[in-house]
């Protein structure tokens, strides 16, 4: 037990434990890198808060606390007052966590945020300083199956690709169906069973070659994971997002996978296939139909029809891409996918996250006539899914389409690029990470000082893109990151933006009018 952090160990005890004051419940598991970060930013939180109760909760072991509390990733934390939930807040985000503590458990509630969140900050450094460590290739690894860069390619051209191809539906869990060793495993696998499908599965427990070798194949980092025909589907979130929305089962349909009894197949560590019993000897019930999708002209968003609004969107751009997520960070495989392919062709394209708008997601189904995600328009003209656009992709045709409508791949410059970037909005953040989840110090005090000003700003996450986190240091000059530009000028860095926090000019500076010559 670390500070004032206490583990759980039953549902019982907790709940013995939060009937009275405030109460701070760490979701996190084992294996969860940002999880076990968080761990020090939390113990000296505890200690800093002494007149809360702060507990420790391993998600995938303490399964009946996790599904009490509808927790479907990790890092997780709850706040509770007398019982009750009052605060969540999901990621591995120091400064808030911080802020949170503050909120719920300063001397009074009104306490101001500033000075627990230093705490945040000051604990943040050692955050990033765990992540890496812990993202270190061999972090897991017992000796004999390392899965260093020299081993990796190999389990990716070879057995991993055999795995992941194995059976049309391959579920990479922990334990087996019959017997899951984690909550978010046994919830991907109940979600299997209710749609009638039949699945292989994979005990990543029993091979730490393949449980870490996955990960980078696959560009996911936790468990489980999903494949359908060889590509990653998701993991837990994504996967019970879709069955709930009825996308699970239009996505299997369109693969050519057809529902049937519930049964499962089992690779073993030795990886030979076992067919055993289904987990339920009856059929399973079939899954939820899901909603039939009004009308496009029967909804209504912002005075206008949805059918008017989606004429508006799939024109937005003469290059537009229905996604989830967002070209920066998407949030399905499919969708990473379709984004690579048009970095790779070199196109401006405009995007838009379904996830952010219902009306959206569901409509678009009905007037491209297309039932899952991602959607490819050009010139407002759907041209297809991804299966369609990376075979477009790969044989030219793609390139074929743009030249007829008139549109060619934009092979602009770097300085053309990163001019373009710094007035992409009127004050921009060049930073490690994202504002919600900094992966360095600095960044992370930059965007606190904003925070505070009140200032908008967009941001750019220089650990995506080395051309660009090595052109704009020659750009503008500056060696070191976080950079901050106002009106396409660079205003400095982390030092620089401080003191003028500090002598109170921030603010008039990034709302200062435009110098007449």
């Amino acid at each position: 037990m670390t500070g004032g952090v206490k583990n759980v160990n039953s549902k019982s005890e907790l709940d013995g434990a939060v009937k009275q004051g405030i109460s701070v419940l760490h979701f996190w598991a084992s294996w969860c890198e940002p999880s076990r970060a968080m761990e020090p930013v939390l113990a000296q939180l505890a200690v800093d808060a002494p007149q809360a109760h702060f507990f420790r909760v391993e998600a995938e072991e303490q399964s009946e606390i996790s599904d009490a509390y509808d927790v479907g990733a990790v890092p997780y934390f709850l706040f509770l007052k007398d019982g009750m939930v009052v605060d969540k807040l999901q990621g591995a985000n120091a400064p808030e966590l911080a802020n949170k503590v503050a909120k719920w458990a300063g001397p009074n509630t009104s306490v101001k945020e500033a000075s627990p969140a230093s705490v945040g900050f000051a604990a943040g450094s050692n955050v990033i300083e765990a992540v890496k460590k812990d993202l270190a290739p061999h972090a897991h690894s017992p000796p004999g199956k390392s899965v260093g860069n020299e081993t990796l390619p190999e389990i990716e051209k070879g057995e991993l690709h055999k795995l992941v191809n194995s059976n049309p539906i391959m579920l990479f869990m922990k334990g087996t169906p019959e017997e899951p060793r984690c909550g978010f495993s046994r919830k991907v696998v109940d979600a299997l069973i209710s749609e009638g499908l039949e699945f292989g599965s994979f005990d990543i427990l029993t091979d730490d070659v393949v449980r870490q070798g996955l990960k980078s194949y696959g560009n996911w980092p936790t468990y489980p994971q999903l494949y359908v025909k060889g590509e990653l589907l998701g993991g837990c979130d994504i996967i019970l997002e879709m069955k709930e929305s009825g996308e699970l089962r239009e996505i299997l349909e369109e693969k050519g996978i057809l529902p049937s009894h519930s049964k499962h197949y089992s690779f073993q560590a030795a990886r030979e296939v076992v067919v055993e019993p289904a987990v339920h000897e009856e059929a399973a019930p079939a899954g939820p139909v899901a909603p039939a999708v009004p009308a496009p002209t029967e909804e209504v968003a912002g005075g206008i029809s949805i059918q008017a609004r989606l004429e508006q969107l799939v024109k937005e751009h003469p290059i537009m891409l229905f996604m989830k997520g967002n070209p920066n960070e998407p949030r399905c495989g499919f969708s990473r996918k379709v984004v690579q392919a048009l970095k790779e062709e070199g196109l401006e394209y405009g995007s838009f996250d379904i996830l952010s708008d219902e009306a959206v997601r569901q409509g678009l189904k009905e007037y491209s006539n297309w039932p899952t995600y991602p959607q490819l328009y050009v010139k407002g003209e759907f041209i297809g899914g991804c299966d369609i656009v990376l075979e477009m992709h790969k044989n030219g045709e793609l390139n074929e389409v743009l030249a007829e409508k008139g549109l060619q791949p934009v092979m602009e410059s770097l300085e053309t690029r990163i001019k373009k970037l710094t007035t992409s909005n009127q004050t921009v953040l060049f930073m490690k990470g994202t504002p919600e989840e900094p992966r360095c110090g600095y960044s992370s005090k930059v965007v606190r000082a904003l925070w505070d000003e009140g200032i908008p700003f967009g941001s750019y996450n220089i650990l995506d893109d080395e051309e660009v986190r090595q052109g704009i240091k020659a750009y503008s000059k500056w060696p070191t990151f976080p950079q901050l530009y106002h009106k396409g000028q660079l205003i400095g860095g982390c030092d620089i933006v401080m003191q003028l926090k500090g002598r109170g000019e921030l603010g008039s500076v990034l709302s200062a009018p435009e110098s007449c010559s």
